[in-house]
């Protein structure tokens, strides 16, 4: 049952990824017992197992990016983080930890337990491991208030605007600080619940219409507006 592929391989959309008896999942179709990509996305292999992850509205990490990551397990040495990407990410206690500490004398649930998100940055990743975060960097660490709102990641940058220019908006009209994942998570921090509301309904906004012309100014109308509601 010969395999032409390798694990975690990228794939598209014609690309034969085996030929036999497997079990498929995801972005794959059978033709003459021929395994065939639907879609681009990253290829899993696992015992008669095979599974095509769309990466299609997926972030793809790059060293140096910030993200916001959702912890998924704790384990001995390290946590596992989703981090809105078909890998998980791998978060070291040398890289939570200013000093060097004893993972096995520490009950890392206490730290960071499931379900908890952080501001992180991507310290390393290449396609044969699963990338590597840092929380020890200044701004970065546990979520501990605001609201976050997710998006497409291929709108982030519609949401940061030229030079920051829909950022500004945001803060300077809804006195709140917005924390921006290449993830597609984004974080708002504000003093008053509405606001922070306010501004999550306003990036969702800015997702639905990227593609419109004129969106600065509609943005700040429908901020605007929704004030004057709020009274």
């Amino acid at each position: 049952m010969p395999i032409y592929v390798s694990n975690r391989q990228i794939v598209v959309p014609g690309d034969v990824i085996a030929e036999g008896k497997y079990e498929a999942e995801g972005s794959v179709y059978v033709e003459n017992k021929k395994y065939i990509a639907t879609s681009i996305g990253l290829v899993e292999l696992e015992r008669g197992r095979i599974r095509v992850v769309p990466l299609k509205g997926k972030y793809i990490p790059s060293v140096g990016d910030v993200v916001i990551g959702k912890i998924v397990d704790v384990g001995t040495t390290s946590w596992s983080v989703d981090i809105n990407s078909p890998y998980t990410a791998i978060l070291q206690v040398s890289e939570v930890f200013s000093r060097p500490t004893d993972a096995l004398k520490v009950n890392l649930a206490q730290v960071l337990n499931v379900g908890d998100l952080v501001v992180a940055k991507v310290i390393a990743f290449d396609l044969t491991r699963d990338p590597l975060l840092t929380i020890k960097e200044s701004r970065l660490g546990k979520v501990t208030k605001g609201t976050l709102v997710e998006i497409t990641p291929t709108k982030v940058p519609r949401v940061i605007g030229k030079k920051g220019s829909m950022l500004k908006i945001l803060k300077d009209y809804l006195d709140v600080e917005v924390v921006v994942g290449k993830n597609g998570r984004i974080l708002v921090i504000g003093e008053e619940g509405e606001r922070e509301a306010i501004a999550a309904l306003a990036i969702k906004k800015i997702e639905r219409e990227a593609h419109v012309s004129g969106l600065t100014e509609r943005i700040k109308r429908f901020i605007e507006q929704s004030l004057r509601e709020a009274g």
